[in-house]
């Protein structure tokens, strides 16, 4: 069993529960009790990873900045304008450098360069949220094919700033905690449909209306459902709550109507109101009812849920998928192919490490350890690649490795409950009164019967919480 990285080492336990015919998301988010190293080889990669594709911004002067190189060519080389980042890129690398605080010393200045990036690319629609493109003019790095957000980078962001303040805080220049709520907020508001609770394909399909093709439509590389159970108890909104139940359904019924646990790029709703891959040139391609370079990253990020949440429903998931690439492959990773149709046929005939990586995920769900270790071997052994797999393979070894880190809440104490169930109640009251006795009783927390706030506890303290116990008994 892995153990994921927080940073403290004591165990704080949220349990969510929602009820939903549809979606078994029974949550148990709770942190472990000791921390997990990155393994050599993971550490390797990211000096790789960091060397390669972490860039400054040469045109921010007043200010250094960061961002991930995703481009195939730079300005210098191209003579002309040239795409050189995207939300998704750079909430990866966001990601990437709170993951590694404990390993490199440059971490918080790398994230808070990329804060600083992000902050200076606000889409024109959710302002907490990025541009989702930018490209290098030669004299200035631009918004490009409009400014407004992909929900994917939205999500990344915001979670990674939640990591951001569980390792640094957020008492310093930049406020993390603030940034992330802000930004989880416009991701609701822009990003999420609340009628059919499922994810937008961004910012910009805000506004449309009930019945336009992009109304109900939904991508499934956007299914990052471990984050939202997070994103609830960070705000408070249980409507995170009704997304993840939601996006469970269409995650089961994709699963359920074709046993393979390939999920396609985009998904719509019929006029049956079924959940169905989209029709080819959809959105972006002919492939888009397929799984394809969209969707290739679900295995890791549906499978995540399982291994840290213990989602059933994630697991169930990572069965079927895993089930169905053993079988197709006859147990060689390399065999795995870049492109299948929702039945399993393979459409394409070569074998990529952005598909490749996200297996690892998918097989740490399951007692094939086996399949595990070799399609983490080759992902290890494949040669230099572009941007995409390598970025992909590197968060899938952070998140092998059990270097994933959950931000869990700090629960205020309850005044009164002494003996830490959550609740006070007459039972806190009989335990200080016989603590008072001198009796063998434990409190588990004193200084929460502590109501004279004198930092000691006696009578006159056991007195005001009688009457603070008698106060809400009467509400």
């Amino acid at each position: 069993m892995k153990l994921f990285r927080t940073i403290t080492s004591t165990v704080i336990s949220a349990l969510v529960i929602v009820n939903s015919a549809s979606a078994s998301a029974t949550v148990l988010a709770a942190a472990p009790t000791e921390i997990s190293r990155l393994s050599d080889e993971t550490l390797r990669f990211y000096d790789y990873w960091k060397s390669k594709y972490l860039v400054k911004n040469p045109y921010s002067h007043d200010e250094t900045q960061y961002y991930v190189f995703y481009g195939d060519e730079t300005y210098a080389k191209a003579g002309h304008e040239v795409p050189v980042t995207v939300s998704e890129a750079h909430g990866y690398g966001m990601l990437i450098a709170a993951s590694m605080a404990d390993y490199d010393s440059e971490a918080k200045e790398i994230f808070d360069g990329m804060y600083r990036y992000y902050k200076a690319y606000p889409s024109s629609i959710g302002h907490n949220l990025m541009a989702w493109q930018q490209s290098d003019n030669g004299s200035a790095l631009v918004n490009s094919n409009g400014a407004d957000s992909a929900t994917d980078g939205d999500l990344d962001i915001a979670y990674s700033l939640l990591m951001a303040d569980k390792i640094w805080g957020s008492s310093g220049v930049i406020n993390y905690k603030k940034a992330a709520i802000d930004a989880i907020n416009d991701i609701m508001k822009y990003d999420v449909n609340q009628e059919e609770w499922l994810l937008r394909l961004g910012d910009w399909a805000y506004d449309v209306e009930k019945g336009d093709k992009y109304y109900s439509a939904t991508r499934s590389s956007d299914f990052i459902v471990q984050y939202m159970p997070v994103f609830a108890e960070a705000t408070g909104d249980d409507r995170w709550l009704k997304l993840y139940s939601g996006t469970y359904s269409i995650i089961n019924s994709i699963t359920d109507a074709y046993g393979t646990g390939i999920l396609p790029d985009f998904i719509i709703k019929d006029k049956n109101g079924s959940f169905v891959p989209a029709p080819a040139n959809f959105l972006e391609s002919e492939n888009d009812g397929n799984y394809y370079y969209n969707s290739c990253r679900t295995p890791w990020r549906i499978s995540m849920d399982c291994l840290i949440n213990k989602n059933a429903d994630a697991k169930k998931f990572a069965d079927a998928l895993n089930s169905f690439i053993i079988n197709k492959t006859g147990g060689d990773p390399w065999e795995i192919m870049a492109g299948y149709t929702p039945k399993g046929e393979a459409i394409s005939d070569w074998n990529d490490l952005c598909f490749d990586a996200p297996f690892i995920i998918a097989a740490a769900c399951s007692e094939d350890k086996t399949w595990h270790n070799e399609v983490r071997k080759m992902c290890l052994e494949y040669e230099d690649d572009a941007y995409y797999g390598d970025t992909i393979t590197m968060l899938c070894l952070i998140v092998d490795d059990g270097g994933w880190i959950v931000p869990e809440s700090k629960a205020e104490p309850v005044m009164g409950d002494v003996n830490c169930d959550g609740v006070f109640n007459i039972a806190d009251v009989t335990a200080v009164q016989k603590w008072l006795l001198n009796s063998s009783t434990d409190l588990k927390d004193w200084k929460a019967a502590n109501f004279i706030d004198d930092n000691r506890l006696d009578v006159f303290d056991l007195c005001a919480m009688k009457r603070e116990l008698l106060r809400q008994q009467s509400n």
